[in-house]
């Protein structure tokens, strides 16, 4: 057995706001946050007739708080229901606005529970059409501390005499450097003069597709040219060179990278092979001992 009843006030339940509360909401509709201040003074808002503390009258001194404040703490709402503030996900929070000493009970819109926690500031979102409620403010929303832009650049890039010279061995499959002979030193990729020195390195050398890793780098973001993700990206001192290049790291698990680790060149089939350094997919372990460093 059931009995279906309706309680109602047709043309809605209507009550006097007072003059605190009534200038709480008149300054709303003008989209502006004001709090009363006490006779100690603290600022309360939303403001009170008398101070929850003490009960003494608050002084009537109002005071323009916010608009953005501080998550205290918050619920999250997975599902909405009929009468929430939103339609989507979106969080009950407690909200210092600046300036006040009691915090104001509010939704916001985070978009996602993970950003938002204690100590987030917000900023309030309001209606077009302000009527003098307390949803004249519809939500508050993150402050803005991260914006996300795409970028792309196309230009196209010229290699020159002894980059070019350096290029079209590895083609080939070999690695060119060149020999200072005035101090001796080997550098790859080839160069027309030494960087320490300054004299002209008129001859090329041929260099093992082996080396050794120096140091090295753990990479989370995708890249097209890489095996997987995560990925390594490392310098490797080609055997018999002086200065380390830098190559991508394959056929090992990342975690297990090391320096010292010995590795050569993967290359691509020669029949795919162009005068670019994609001709080397990346640097594989041989299994030969670490090699210590100088």
């Amino acid at each position: 057995m059931v009995a279906r009843h309706v309680l109602e006030f047709p043309g809605g339940y209507t009550r006097t706001t007072g003059p605190v509360i009534g200038r709480f909401l008149s300054e709303l509709r003008a989209r502006r946050i004001v709090g009363v201040r006490t006779r100690e003074g603290r600022v309360l808002v939303p403001p009170l007739e008398y101070d929850p503390a003490t009960g003494e009258p608050v002084t009537g001194e109002y005071v323009e708080v916010g608009p953005a404040g501080t998550v205290t703490t918050c619920a999250w709402v997975e599902e909405p229901l009929d009468g929430h503030p939103l339609d989507r996900p979106f969080a009950w929070a407690l909200i210092d606005l600046d300036g006040a000493d009691t915090a104001l009970v509010h939704a916001v819109d985070a978009g996602d529970p993970k950003a938002l926690r204690a100590g987030t500031r917000v900023w309030p979102v309001w209606r077009d059409r302000p009527t003098g409620n307390i949803t004249d403010i519809s939500y508050f929303v993150p402050e803005v501390t991260k914006i996300v832009s795409n970028v792309r650049t196309e230009y196209r890039l010229q290699a020159g005499g002894a980059l070019r010279v350096f290029l079209e061995g590895v083609r080939r499959g070999v690695f060119l450097g060149g020999r200072c002979a005035a101090c001796d030193k080997v550098y790859v990729p080839y160069r027309l003069s030494c960087p320490q020195c300054g004299n002209a390195i008129p001859e090329t050398i041929e260099l093992p597709d082996t080396g050794t890793i120096t140091t090295f780098a753990i990479n989370n973001l995708p890249d097209p040219r890489a095996p997987e993700v995560p990925f390594v990206s490392a310098y490797i001192l080609v055997d018999d060179a002086d200065i380390p290049m830098i190559a991508l790291i394959g056929d090992v698990p990342a975690h297990e990278v090391r320096q010292g680790m010995r590795v050569k060149a993967v290359w691509v089939p020669e029949g795919e092979r162009t005068a670019s350094m994609a001709n080397v997919r990346w640097f594989a372990p041989t299994g030969e001992p670490d090699r210590e460093l100088p």
